[in-house]
């Protein structure tokens, strides 16, 4: 009976001593948190080759690396709640994607961050440069040189003789701006009108539409900010009702009746993200890491929509497309 007892004992004990040494190992497994813009579903797109980089250096969530997944909702004023509750988490390194998120975090925490997708990161104060970024900020930045311009330039080349056009960007971010000062010198540069028209949240598209009916421009044009994710089906609704082109800047929106999108491939920026996580994990400075800038960039088209407002999409151009949506 006592040597049963005993028994019982020692097997407890053994339990016990490595329950505590596996809490001890769980402890010393890295915490990388991530601030999504707009909602999982949404971002999949991202969401899925930020895991595959991620393996491919050796980490495997709930394995050897914790991630712990917040989202904004497309909702930007979410952004200081978010991250608190995020920086409460004791996170080894951040991950934004986007100018918003990334500004709001810098300002919230020392954290090492890895800013993906971010324009002009020197230009709004992320960092110092893209050489030496300085500070806890480093990543990916999403800036390229005349993107606007090719995205007017596209459509140029589908219609030649368009004169006038609207933008639809969100006011509330600095990199919005930059590129709306972009599209309209693009546009001046062509002798094309750009009506720029400001949309915070989805309260605002009635007096947009309101806008573009009234002045009556041949296309529309949807810059990069992720708030347009969660707006594509109005947005694009609108355009295909009243036979409206554009290049967007997101494949999203021609998924949802878009004509064309073109830009850097953001999958390809959240896979790379993975290396500076990676890095930093292993003692980088964030300092240390310069920027990158974008260096693959996709041109999708949608053909169903093409028919359906009565456009023919040019062979040199349909050649050049990434992706085709029949």
């Amino acid at each position: 009976m006592i040597a049963r007892f005993c028994s019982c004992i020692f097997l407890a004990l053994i339990w016990t001593s490595a329950s505590a040494a596996q809490a001890e190992q769980a402890g010393k497994i890295p915490r990388v948190c991530f601030l999504g813009n707009s909602t999982a579903e949404l971002e999949a797109n991202l969401i899925g080759p930020f895991r595959e980089g991620l393996r491919s250096h050796g980490y495997i969530e709930g394995k050897n690396v914790f991630i712990v997944w917040r989202w904004a909702e497309g909702q930007y004023q979410k952004f200081p709640e978010l991250i608190a509750g995020l920086i409460a988490t004791n996170c080894d390194v951040m991950v934004t994607a986007g100018t918003p998120a990334s500004l709001a975090m810098k300002k919230a925490t020392s954290i090492p961050l890895v800013m993906t997708a971010v324009g002009d990161p020197v230009g709004t104060g992320l960092v110092a440069s893209l050489a030496h970024p300085g500070g806890n900020v480093t990543g990916l930045s999403a800036i390229a040189s005349d993107l606007e311009g090719k995205r007017l330039e596209l459509l140029r080349e589908v219609i030649p003789k368009i004169s006038h056009i609207a933008v639809i960007l969100n006011p509330t971010s600095p990199f919005q701006v930059i590129s709306e000062k972009e599209m309209q010198d693009a546009a001046k540069a062509f002798n094309i009108k750009a009506l720029s028209l400001g949309v915070k949240t989805e309260d605002d598209l009635p007096n947009a539409f309101t806008a573009i009916l009234k002045n009556k421009p041949s296309a529309l044009f949807v810059l990069a900010d992720r708030l347009f994710l969660h707006l594509r089906t109005p947005l694009m609704d609108f355009a295909l009702k009243h036979r409206l082109p554009g290049v967007h800047a997101y494949v999203e929106l021609v998924e949802a009746g878009g004509l064309m999108s073109y830009g850097p491939s953001y999958g390809e920026m959240h896979r790379r993200a993975a290396y500076y996580v990676d890095r930093i994990l292993k003692g980088t400075k964030p300092a240390d890491l310069p920027v990158e800038q974008p260096t693959k960039f996709e041109l999708v088209i949608n053909l169903r929509t093409a028919k359906q407002i009565g456009l023919t999409i040019p062979p040199n151009v349909l050649a050049r497309a990434d992706r085709v949506i029949r």
